[in-house]
């Protein structure tokens, strides 16, 4: 394989990684996971865009800064799972769709150093794209029940364990 781009800081302490560990933040609450499998995890992004709250996040155990470089099991469990919550989503929320986002490097819009898949509930001309300054952190109490949903729906754990 050539050349491997990576753009993670010297001494990144990333935030998908503490979550796993169980050290926790406003952004990261164990309340916000909705489905653990051997090598992938499920949660609530705190980041919402005005028309469609409680997006997902889909993100590889063991880290992986980028896709360039995730072993391919790990990237299938990813999928599987996206597709999962996806289609929880879709179920239980009322949307009118589902999209996905993956981003890789600074140019690419990558701001944590740990892959990851967005999964956004979509309406109608909600304008998704052109709304991204919109976008605010909600608190864990305003995500708990959106979680609490998609995982009844897709019936995994959702514990690390």
């Amino acid at each position: 394989m050539g050349t491997v781009w990576n753009h993670e800081p010297t001494g990144y302490d990333c935030p998908f990684c503490r979550m796993q560990a169980g050290h926790f933040n406003e952004r990261n609450q164990p309340t916000d996971v909705v489905a653990v499998t051997g090598l992938a995890f499920a949660r609530i992004s705190p980041k919402w865009w005005p028309d469609n709250p409680g997006g997902a996040l889909v993100i590889p155990r063991a880290h992986h800064e980028n896709l360039y470089t995730m072993p391919t099991d790990a990237g299938h469990e990813v999928w599987d799972l996206t597709q999962q919550v996806a289609t929880a989503m879709r179920s239980t929320y009322g949307c009118d769709g589902v999209s996905t986002r993956q981003h890789n490097e600074p140019a690419g819009n990558q701001d944590v150093w740990h892959l990851h898949v967005h999964v956004f509930p979509r309406h109608d001309d909600d304008r998704l794209y052109g709304r991204h300054r919109e976008a605010r952190y909600v608190d864990a109490a305003a995500r708990a029940p959106y979680a609490d949903r998609l995982a009844a729906e897709i019936g995994l754990p959702r514990t690390f364990g």
